[in-house]
């Protein structure tokens, strides 16, 4: 077989490779995406008054005390710099922050700190807090708020999924979804 021939060969296995997997496929995924799951698919966004505020996929930086906090995160919230910090458990550098964080809880929670309220999630932009810890913010949300206590922790429970297909996961709260349920309160 000569080169030319090789060459071309080649040349033509590439074009149908890219049709296939560069256009077809991509474009296969899509529609599926959009008759399926259309909602996530698109992002999972959430809007209020006809302006998207954020999405149900993404946590958000909150720092208002009438609102619930998310869990830490080591990108700043920023999507295009998600990650975790990849620091070990012995590491100074995750001692440091370890301890900032249960510093800084004492300001947004009550009680003994949850996990997630002291570390942050592989991501960086985990949406979900643990339950344990929407309830150890209900004091601070309903005294900033003016809410009766015991409904803004009604609301945490309201608000509350439970493990996707009975065992996977924990059950877990939206901050996001929370937050917009808080407001409809209000």
């Amino acid at each position: 077989m000569s080169l030319v021939r090789q060459l071309l060969a080649a040349l033509r296995m590439m074009l149908v490779l890219t049709l296939i997997l560069g256009v077809l496929y991509p474009a296969l995924v899509w529609g599926l995406g959009q008759g399926v799951a259309s909602d996530r698919a698109d992002g999972s966004l959430i809007s209020r008054d006809g302006e998207v505020i954020g999405s149900s996929l993404i946590g958000q930086a909150i720092t208002d005390p009438t609102l619930f906090h998310p869990r830490p995160s080591t990108s700043e919230y920023a999507g295009g710099t998600s990650g975790g910090s990849n620091l070990a458990e012995s590491s100074q550098d995750q001692a440091t922050a370890i301890a900032e964080r249960r510093t800084a809880y004492a300001d947004i929670a009550e009680g003994e700190p949850t996990a997630d309220a002291l570390t942050a999630s592989a991501s960086g932009l985990d949406p979900d807090i643990s339950p344990e810890f929407a309830q150890a913010q209900v004091k601070r949300v309903a005294s900033a708020t003016g809410i009766d206590p015991a409904r803004v922790s009604q609301l945490v429970e309201e608000n509350t999924a439970g493990r996707q297909l009975g065992f996977l996961g924990e059950p877990r709260v939206n901050v996001l979804e929370l937050n917009l349920a808080l407001d409809d309160l209000r």
